[in-house]
């Protein structure tokens, strides 16, 4: 895990969501005091910008009912893939700010074009795994791990058409509490290991994460961290879209991220999903940065 140079980017785009102000996120995040914060850890940070959004997008009608926002999700995603492809031939570590969950179609899909064996760690209420025929909503943020593992709308799995594919095997998604009959299917088929809240209620955060980080380790030569904020329970991430009771709790989630740090195999992260409208007196916000910087590798003592 190389922190010792971060490159931060930052996606404002939320098209791929039900309700608007994820796109607010990622400058929320940044006004809160994040580069500080990861200053006072004495890591350097490459501030590269946010991705270019395409103007006038909030208006855009989808010619694919069951895909809403398609044609500026995928300009937004392909221009992400290719800013990320570029970032990570670097010695650096790229840390990217949504946005809504649909922006992770380019980020693993940059990842994949340099990781030939890339693991993934999908913190998060929901599996991320449905397709159009699935999808009870046709929102993309719902659909962005189904399109990283080569499933649903030609113009979104083309955007990985020059990437190595991600094996299903080293593919984690921890704090799951809300999958639609289609996830649930596909997880059994694939061989994608799910550690729902179930899980994490029974053996706790430090097995799950234990088990987790030797899976996606293992036989990879990268390890990519997904971080929905919703995977948080809403009492203290009230500012998300979709929330969902009964998630991970407080400790549990810095925990987890500690853990991550500690075990020295991550090469890139986002943290997505942070809706600043929604939220209650920067709670959520606050609580992103907190965790960005445990990840990073701030501890209490």
């Amino acid at each position: 895990m190389n922190t010792s140079l971060i490159t931060l980017l930052r996606v404002p785009f939320g098209l791929g969501g039900a309700r608007p102000g994820a796109e607010l996120g990622p400058e929320a995040l940044m006004q809160a005091g994040l580069v500080r914060q990861l200053s006072q850890l004495h890591l350097p940070v490459i501030d590269e910008g946010s991705i270019p959004i395409p103007k006038g997008a909030p208006l855009t009608r989808s010619a694919h009912p069951k895909l809403k926002h398609l044609e500026p999700i995928v300009q937004v995603t392909t221009a992400l893939r290719d800013k990320v492809a570029a970032i990570v031939e670097q010695p650096t570590f790229p840390l990217i700010l949504g946005g809504d969950h649909s922006i992770a179609i380019g980020s693993l899909a940059g990842l994949s074009m340099h990781y030939r064996r890339l693991g993934v760690i999908w913190f998060d209420a929901h599996g991320d795994l449905n397709t159009p025929d699935t999808s009870p909503s046709g929102n993309i943020h719902g659909m962005s791990l189904a399109v990283s593992l080569n499933r649903g709308h030609s113009l979104l799995t083309d955007i990985r058409k020059d990437c190595y594919p991600l094996d299903p095997s080293k593919v984690v998604i921890i704090g799951a509490r809300q999958l639609d009959q289609g996830e649930r299917e596909y997880i059994k088929q694939t061989g994608i290991h799910c550690f729902t809240m179930h899980e994490i209620d029974r053996y706790g955060m430090p097995a799950v994460m234990k088990k987790a980080l030797r899976i996606v380790s293992e036989g990879t030569d990268g390890v990519h961290l997904s971080f929905d904020i919703d995977s948080i329970d809403p009492y203290e991430a009230p500012g998300t879209g979709t929330t969902v009771r009964g998630g991970v709790t407080y400790r549990e989630a810095h925990f987890a991220l500690e853990a991550m740090h500690e075990a020295k195999i991550l090469t890139s992260a986002e943290l997505v999903e942070v809706n600043p409208l929604l939220d209650h007196n920067k709670q959520t916000v606050k609580l992103a940065n907190e965790l960005i910087c445990s990840l990073l590798g701030k501890r209490i003592l």
